[in-house]
């Protein structure tokens, strides 16, 4: 079976499979306003404290937003600007001209599909403020951690976020990963109760159901083949 072929049946449905789960996650960018079920996230979350973690530190730590709490954040960021400094540089891969392209390409195929030219700064701003809620989804996951931990806690933290988007399959949620967040990440922090002077602020998840026909959700994207970026020795 092709991945053009798993990433189609398993789109809009509960997915069978790890394959259909890593296939079908992508980041969506429309979603229905069905609320999303809080024994549903509860399970996700407990399924997710599996994710691997090195020496089991499990740095990582999170507050899961909807309803009033949702919207009260969402109307605070609307109304101020990204905070400075930021919280981290998430966009020093630029200066690499292959992660450059990458970037580029996959943001003209998103533009293109919602008919949005190049010299629409206007409409480009209106969608890229879509951010701010979380682009409509029902619930936003926040995560956050220990300003002591370092790199190699920052990628178990990444380990268990991207479990917890698959398991969110599993389940036939979607999810959007925000960095962002971090832009606001003072604001949140503040928000939810969480001591900047001890905590830094990763990234948002928007949780919720996609909306299927949408042009943003369905746009083709491109990944790197393996022999791009992997090699195999000895086989």
């Amino acid at each position: 079976m092709t991945t053009a072929t798993l990433e189609g049946r398993a789109a809009t449905a509960a997915s069978a499979t790890v394959s259909d789960a890593v296939l079908s996650r992508r980041s969506i960018r429309a979603f229905k306003d069905t609320p999303v079920p809080l024994e549903t996230l509860r399970r996700v979350m407990d399924k997710a404290r599996w994710a691997p973690s090195g020496c089991n530190f499990q740095p990582w730590e999170a507050t899961i937003l909807t309803g009033e709490p949702l919207k009260a954040l969402q109307a605070k960021i609307l109304q101020s600007p990204p905070q400075d400094p930021i919280e981290y540089s998430f966009s020093d891969p630029e200066v690499i001209p292959e992660c450059k392209a990458r970037l580029q390409a996959v943001g003209a195929a998103m533009y293109t599909a919602m008919e949005i030219g190049r010299s629409d700064k206007d409409a480009r701003m209106e969608f890229m403020q879509k951010n701010a809620t979380s682009f409509g989804a029902p619930a936003l996951l926040v995560c956050y951690m220990d300003r002591r931990n370092s790199a190699p806690q920052w990628s178990d933290t990444g380990m268990w976020l991207q479990t917890i988007m698959l398991l969110l399959r599993e389940e036939g949620l979607d999810s959007c990963p925000q960095e962002f967040m971090a832009l606001y990440a003072r604001l949140i922090k503040d928000h939810i109760g969480v001591s900047d002077e001890s905590h830094i602020l990763f990234c948002g998840i928007a949780i919720g159901y996609r909306e299927e026909d949408e042009a943003v959700n369905n746009f083709p994207r491109e990944r790197e083949p393996i022999d791009g970026n992997v090699r195999f020795l000895g086989f």
